[in-house]
């Protein structure tokens, strides 16, 4: 396990849905057992990838009870970001009273807010919600960028104990992996300073395995949805110096890793669940459905790399 004790393989679930639309809250429970089944060290609940900006608030806190119920072993990450820092503050609180064990906290989105505004959100939801926090970097969805100096800042913070980087390339990464060195004390690692370390997680399947080389712990995963022995072995190959074994692993799934990406996700990590003889249900709109052509394209990829 890592420090923080989220683990290597972290998966953002998706939220299965019932024909009419509603959520499941059955299937939500047997998808976290199965995840947990095939390596999956915690669950992410209401994530990008479990359809959050769809969901009530009243959805999501029975989501995180059901799932909470489903795998009592295992910890439950709760997506609880907006761009409010009042309205994440609430709903954090209620998270925690539905039993999660931490949070996954989102950088505010649309409205941008200066970096120094970023800070000043995450330290408040930190120190007004007594959980764990990951924060949640990816500037592709929200317009803003949480620069490695403002998390460097943060992980002084002592509950906020994760990132999860999605980022177009490794430097910003490689960066805070530098400064998090430097914070250590007459050649002490981070986490034996007052507090814990703050651990880098990468946001894309793809980037795993390079951001492992210079400084990462593990995924917040989608692929682990069909794949979670083979992510979970690439990982501990990794980190047992297995390098070779590692990289052959990677090669194999990336073009899973990439064709789930074809349209937006999690559009075809719905269908893959599908193919698998374990369907979840569609995704709410605005999300469609994938069209024919997609599924077919994704039986090939999931076929070609051993997962069907």
């Amino acid at each position: 396990m890592s420090k923080s004790g989220f683990g290597r393989l972290m998966t953002a679930m998706v939220t299965p849905m019932r024909p009419d639309g509603a959520v499941d809250l059955e299937r939500a429970g047997e998808l976290a057992r199965r995840l947990v089944s095939q390596g999956t060290d915690s669950v992410v609940v209401c994530g990008t990838t479990g359809e959050s900006p769809t969901l009530s608030h009243d959805e999501k806190l029975r989501l995180f009870q059901a799932v909470r119920q489903a795998v009592p072993g295992t910890p439950v990450v709760a997506g609880t970001g907006s761009n409010c820092t009042r309205s994440t503050i609430e709903f954090s609180r209620h998270a925690r009273d539905y039993g999660v064990d931490a949070l996954l906290v989102v950088a505010p989105y649309y409205n941008k807010p200066p970096q120094e505004g970023l800070y000043a959100h995450f330290k408040a939801v930190a120190e007004a919600v007594d959980l764990p926090i990951l924060v949640y970097n990816i500037p592709g969805r929200t317009g803003v960028e949480i620069s490695p100096a403002v998390l460097a800042r943060l992980a002084e913070i002592p509950n906020v104990v994760g990132v999860k980087q999605s980022l177009p390339g490794l430097d910003p990464v490689s960066t805070l992996s530098a400064s998090l060195q430097a914070l250590s004390s007459e050649g002490r690692p981070p986490w034996t300073r007052p507090g814990r370390a703050m651990e880098i997680y990468s946001g894309d399947d793809s980037a795993t395995l390079p951001m492992m080389a210079v400084g990462g712990v593990g995924v917040v995963s989608v692929a682990s949805h069909v794949a979670g022995p083979a992510l979970q072995q690439m990982m501990q190959a990794f980190a047992a110096g297995r390098v070779e074994e590692a990289t052959a692993l990677h090669l194999r799934l990336l073009p899973l890793f990439t064709g789930l990406f074809a349209t937006t996700n999690p559009i075809l990590v719905k269908a893959a669940l599908k193919l698998q003889g374990f369907p979840v249900g569609g995704v709410r709109l605005p999300l469609v459905e994938a069209t024919p052509q997609q599924e077919e394209q994704l039986r090939q990829v999931m076929e070609r790399v051993g997962v069907l």
